[in-house]
């Protein structure tokens, strides 16, 4: 075990010495600050014009570091980026005012993550499968620190939280399964805790989320302006099946524009649910939009020590409603990868994403749009954070996703090539479905039943399709398989995604005649 880590837990109060001197609200005893190489921005508020000292100090009271800042701006606060801190503590961290002085102590040097998003992101170690064995485990995790907080929604962009639910501490049972859809967030937790045991460095997780919200009160009004939606808060007609507040900018004004001054090491987001109802095939663009422009903001408030390309990592949607036809889900999957497929991508670079489809709970007590395993997302998260995040080039994070597709005229089959070695674990599924049309839209889609599987190839027969393939789709579902078993894996458990690809002639070869296979957001989509 690394040296600070056994160093006894200082779990003092801060104390204060009254006055306008103070840290800003998500500053705290026992929170982790964002280690090298960047450094972590620290601020808080005072008296104009006064001059903060801001010291650093060890377990033994020796000064690590010493900095100041003089209190500026309309509001009076002070900004302080402190050099660059290896791993570990625990530190005290004191802000001094002319007699005034306000100290932080327990602090830990570590990787700060952020966790956003809706109802699925909001729901507690509490409520997941095996919750009592995962709360009693939280003692093993004391360099796991948590914040939360509190859902509040403004129609203009505030400099601090308003209220918090979870002030930064040590995990508990009881501070990690608080309620059902409060705090903790069981995903961010997980992954969290997975990237503890992956790393041994100490990790900061900040949940920020309410459930049956939309992206767009998530969004800066720069992205909706982007995406060509209104800006205008009154614009917008609520919709009467989400819980949580629509109207434009207003989580990105109470949530996230207060938090822009902390140094990040990375973003877990897990929303869309509520888009399958609003502004679903805008998605596309805004949630890449909003990745963009979360980076910009978090990089540009830190006074650039959270990389411009921050890492993040996001829940493609699990499945809902078995037998529903309708399409919404299938679209915004596909939408959450900027109608590509897979991510990282040109339009979602340093992005990572965990397929849920095949993790449906149909009997889960909150409903089954809130499937209670999340253990295999934090695990898929993981593996994503690992490679994208923290640089393993060889570690396998994503699930098989075709590369060629060669169309055998005579014998009416379609060989589609993967990208890894498949695991076929549901023989009968109907997941595959070929568009055979005249004309691009509408498009008549017919199912394509599974004839043989090799180690990187299924093969389709196209009954009543033969020569004219103009598409071609997978899992294209609310519910497109049972849990764990979707018909295509690969060789280390991962689903292969759903797509929707359009296909050109290519020419022809010994195999038959090439198609190209194009992701494609202007393919129609019904």
């Amino acid at each position: 075990m690394a040296a600070w880590a056994l160093l006894a837990l200082l779990a003092l109060a801060p104390a204060a010495a009254g006055g306008m001197l103070s840290f800003a609200s998500y500053y705290g005893d026992h929170m982790v600050l964002q280690q090298k190489p960047a450094g972590a921005v620290v601020w808080g508020h005072g008296e104009l014009g006064a001059m903060v000292t801001l010291t650093l100090s060890g377990a033994s009271g020796l000064v690590v570091m010493e900095k100041t800042a003089q209190v500026k701006g309309p509001s009076g606060t002070w900004t302080i980026v402190l050099e660059p801190m290896d791993h570990g503590g625990p530190y005290a961290l004191t802000a001094e005012q002319g007699l005034e002085n306000v100290t932080l102590r327990d602090i830990y040097f570590g990787d700060v993550w952020l966790c956003s998003g809706q109802s699925n992101m909001a729901m507690t170690v509490l409520q997941v499968a095996n919750a009592s064995q995962e709360l009693a485990a939280a003692a093993h995790y004391p360099y796991v620190r948590v914040f939360a907080a509190a859902p509040a929604r403004s129609s203009v962009e505030l400099e601090d939280l308003e209220q918090i639910d979870l002030p930064w501490s040590i995990p508990t049972a009881e501070n990690l399964g608080h309620g059902n859809f409060t705090y903790f967030s069981a995903v961010c937790w997980l992954l969290g805790r997975s990237l503890f045991e992956a790393l041994g460095t100490p990790i900061g997780l900040v949940e920020v989320a309410w459930g049956g919200t939309p992206i767009e009160a998530w969004s800066s009004r720069r992205v909706l302006k982007a995406c060509g939606l209104p800006e205008d808060t009154g614009s917008t007609s609520p919709h009467q099946h989400l819980s949580g507040p629509q109207t434009p900018s207003v989580l990105w004004n109470a949530m996230i524009h207060p938090l822009l001054n902390m140094t990040l090491r990375g973003i877990a987001w897990y929303q869309g649910e509520a888009n399958t109802l609003l502004n679903t095939d805008q998605y596309n663009c805004t949630f890449p939009a909003l990745i963009a422009d979360w980076r910009w903001a978090f990089h540009t408030g830190s006074a650039g020590q959270t990389e411009p390309r921050l890492p993040f990592g996001f829940v493609q949607l699990s499945a809902y409603r078995r037998g529903n036809a309708d399409d919404s889900f299938a679209r915004l999957r596909w939408h959450q990868t900027a109608d590509l497929g897979v991510v990282p991508n040109a339009r979602m670079p340093s992005t990572f994403m965990a397929v849920a489809m095949d993790l449906g709970d149909e009997h889960s007590p909150y409903g089954s749009i809130h499937p209670r395993d999340k253990q295999n997302v934090a695990h898929r998260l993981l593996l994503g954070a690992m490679a994208v995040a923290y640089g393993d080039k060889g570690l396998v994070f994503q699930g098989p996703f075709p590369t060629r597709a060669v169309l055998e005229v005579t014998r009416g089959l379609l060989n589609v090539t993967y990208s890894q070695e498949l695991i076929w674990r549901q023989r009968d599924a109907q997941a595959f479905e070929v568009c055979c049309s005249s004309q691009a839209s509408p498009c008549q889609w017919l199912l394509a039943p599974v004839v043989a599987v090799g180690s990187h190839t299924v093969t389709l027969a196209l009954s009543g399709c033969r020569t004219l393939v103009l598409g071609l789709r997978y899992a294209w579902a609310e519910w497109p398989c049972e849990y764990l078993a979707c018909p295509l894996y690969n060789s280390q458990g991962l689903p292969a995604p759903s797509f929707l690809l359009g296909t050109l002639p290519a020419g022809n070869t010994a195999e038959g005649r090439e198609l190209l296979l194009l992701p494609s957001s202007g393919f129609p989509l019904n």
